[in-house]
Parts: C-alpha cells; structure tokens; sequence
C-alpha cells in the first residue's frame, strides 16, 4: 500500500496540470480529483442517486446522465444548493482519490485536488502527506484565463473571486513551484521535488 501521497493544488490557469503531467513521466501515479467527481456522480453510480433524491429529476438528462450544465447554473445561483450538492459529491472524491493513491505502483503518489484550499486543506485530507502548490502571480493567471477560456476581463476576475485567495493556498503548501515562465522551467522543478519525493517516502 503507497504509504506517503502529495497533494497538488493551485488557482485556476495556475498550471497545475502542466506539473502532473510531468511527474506522470517520471512514472509517478496521479489520482485526479476532477475524474473523481466525475465518476461520484457516474450514470447508475450511488451518488448520482443521492443526487436526484436530493434535487429531483430534472437534473437528469434524457440519458440518465447528469445534466452538468443545469446543475451548474442551480447551485450558483443558490449557495445553500452548492453545499447539499458538496455534502454528496466531495466524500466520495475524497475516499475515491485516496483509494487510487494507496493503490499505486511507485515510492510516492500523487492527489491532484485544485480546490484543496476551499475543500478544507490538510483537515480534509489528514492522510495527504505534503503539499505542493503551483503558484502564478494574479495578472498573470487572468492574461492565460481571458486567453484560454476567450472571457473579458470582469469574467476573469470573477472566476478569480471564486476560489480561495492565493495567500490561502500559499498558507498551506510544504512546496511551492512559481509557474510564471516558460513551461520548460517546469522540468527542473518538477525534477528536483521528484527526488526530495522519492527520499521523504524511503524514509517514511
């Protein structure tokens, strides 16, 4: 059983996946929390079912699949919604990733959990065993959002708004990498936390 996990966290457009990606090929495992919370509310799954005994059955699609963007639109529009929609799904991703984490081939694993601040941190998940934050500068991480996701600038300030502030998320992290550069730099960061990895879990 893999015995030391990080978790992974940052802000959105912060470069988070661009740092998994490359500890994936340094044969590192990485559990996603986003396929998590895809697969809680699976088609058939428990979860869903708690879902629609919950919100009713207009958040199925003809499919019998959850209609995401109607879900989406309801819980922000009714913060008491988001948070009996979170009671169902963010315990399941929970137990998900770490089942995949203690599974996993390798001296260490990797939890990829972008809301890890507002989730709760290390309460949340007492058996994460490091944290690493990737970390970009404000003006920064709104140029990639307007650019990437094609929104104007109160849009992208926004979406900012609505996550934890990056004071927040630098309170809790063991490790950080700045993504503020050229992706290239990533690998040698990614490279030398590799190693402290690999020797915080022989130790271990």
């Amino acid at each position: 059983m893999r015995e030391y996990i990080i978790g992974v966290t940052g802000g959105v457009a912060s470069g988070k996946s661009e740092v998994t990606r490359r500890f994936e090929a340094l044969g590192v495992a990485v559990a996603d929390a986003d396929l998590a919370a895809r697969e809680a509310v699976a088609a058939g799954s428990p979860g869903l079912a708690e879902v629609v005994s919950t919100f009713g059955p207009g958040v199925l699609t003809t499919a019998g699949e959850l209609d995401r963007t109607a879900m989406r639109q309801r819980v922000f529009e009714d913060p008491a919604a988001r948070q009996r929609l979170e009671a169902i799904i963010h315990p399941r991703v929970r137990a998900w990733l770490r089942q995949e984490c203690e599974a996993a081939l390798g001296p260490y694993a990797i939890a990829a959990i972008p809301l890890l601040t507002e989730g709760g941190g290390r309460d949340a998940y007492p058996w994460i065993d490091r944290i690493l934050v990737v970390d970009v500068p404000v003006e920064v991480q709104i140029k990639r959002l307007m650019r990437r996701d094609e929104v104007d600038l109160a849009l992208a300030g926004a979406m900012l708004a609505a996550q934890a502030s990056r004071e927040a998320r630098l309170a809790i992290a063991d490790d950080v990498i700045v993504n503020d550069g050229a992706l290239e730099a990533l690998d040698g960061e990614v490279a030398r936390l590799d190693q402290l990895y690999r020797g915080l879990a022989e130790a271990k």
